[in-house]
């Protein structure tokens, strides 16, 4: 009797052979798991992941920048101003707060912790700044706002008028603010202060023709014009 004729080899042939039919069937199934798993990495990764990479971080005070805007003669240069030799302050110094709040003003819960914890123990306020850019880079104030006359709010949006602070948003890799990058992960914008990125600065300079040619290579700015 030849192995051909063995009852037991034939059935373990016919077990090792999928039919086309059963194959056929698969495929669906295979292209479904496909865009279901597609899908989910979409939500996972433009999403939920967006949300974990940024911690939050409340000021230290709850500033109301349309209260004082109110008070003051020159709009925000009345705090945010030019030195002498052309720097820009930056964020307030306790000297120029206490110029106003020397004592106490007012009973709210805001105030109480400003004049306790800092004005009367002479520290100063540890201001998350939303715009910081990386080491790294350099951004001239008067260049933007004395020398191409730029308002406040090509960058900053409408910051003046608002009576609250947003939470401060840092990336929990790189220590950014998410102003840098921006809220939508797409990079996509839909005004000039959404984003603060490298890209942007090089779209306004494009767009109004302010671009100088210190690089010989390139006749375009040289890399250390901004990265010092």
């Amino acid at each position: 009797m030849s192995s051909n004729d063995d009852p037991k080899t034939n059935g373990a042939d016919s077990d090792a052979h999928v039919s086309p039919s059963s194959a056929t069937h698969t495929i669906p199934y295979i292209i479904l798991f496909f865009i279901l798993g597609m899908a989910a990495s979409m939500v996972l990764g433009w999403l939920i992941f967006p949300q974990l990479l940024y911690s939050q971080k409340n000021q230290p005070v709850d500033f109301n920048h349309r209260l004082h805007l109110e008070l003051v003669d020159q709009s925000c240069q009345s705090c945010h101003f030019f030195r002498e030799d052309g720097t820009f302050s930056g964020a307030p110094k306790l000297a120029q707060c206490i110029d106003c709040h020397d004592q106490q003003l007012g009973l709210s819960e805001n105030e109480k912790v400003f004049f306790e914890q800092y004005v009367a123990k002479g520290r100063e306020v540890p201001w998350l700044v939303y715009a910081r850019q990386p080491d790294c880079v350099f951004f001239s104030h008067a260049a933007h706002v004395e020398g191409a006359r730029m308002d406040c709010v090509t960058c900053h949006g409408y910051t003046g008028t608002s009576e609250s602070l947003r939470p401060y948003e840092e990336n929990r890799i790189s220590g950014y603010s998410r102003d840098i990058w921006g809220r939508k992960i797409s990079g996509l914008k839909s005004n000039s202060w959404d984003r603060m990125k490298m890209s942007d600065c090089a779209k306004c300079h494009t767009q109004f023709a302010d671009i100088h040619d210190s690089s010989v290579q390139t006749r375009r700015d040289a890399c250390f014009v901004c990265h010092k």
